[in-house]
């Protein structure tokens, strides 16, 4: 299995743009998400409650609940934005399938979405059976980054 890249939403560049995502001062959460849901798509997607078939609370996954760390560095004239945490779930009476992963920021009113991740490029929907961990393991090079550049 192999994770696809996580993609930013569109909403979410222009709230931080805005200073109404504050990545190194919010507080995020990450979710998982089915294969019928709608957080794959990009534009007009904003608060969490906006995406479609989060995976049920059951067998050791809680909605809405696993927080995650995010970290900015500079090197260059590149920001490159990190989710240090990589969450863990253990199946716990039967298994967790997802084939999405939401981080969203936690802190402001809508629950912005921040960037989505397809959890399987196959795709094929991920599963960790009753008694395993289901571990998101985020690419040494960050989440996503901030090339910099002259502005016109």
């Amino acid at each position: 299995m192999s994770a696809g890249k996580w993609k930013v939403y569109e909403a979410a560049k222009l709230a931080i743009a805005n200073a109404e995502i504050d990545l190194n001062g919010d507080s995020f959460k990450i979710a998982l998400f089915l294969s019928t849901s709608n957080c794959d798509t990009l534009s007009g997607t904003t608060g969490i409650a906006s995406l479609t078939n989060q995976v049920a609370t059951n067998f050791g996954y809680t909605q809405n609940s696993k927080a995650v760390t995010i970290t900015t560095s500079q090197a260059g004239g590149t920001v490159t934005v990190d989710e240090t945490t990589n969450p863990v779930w253990t199946a716990s009476g039967g298994p967790i399938t997802a084939r999405f992963a939401v981080i969203y920021d936690d802190t402001n009113a809508s629950k912005q979405a921040l960037c989505v991740c397809l959890l399987d490029t196959t795709p094929v929907d991920v599963t960790a059976t009753d008694g395993n961990t289901f571990t998101i393991t985020e690419n040494i090079s960050g989440i996503f980054t901030i090339s910099g550049g002259d502005i016109n």
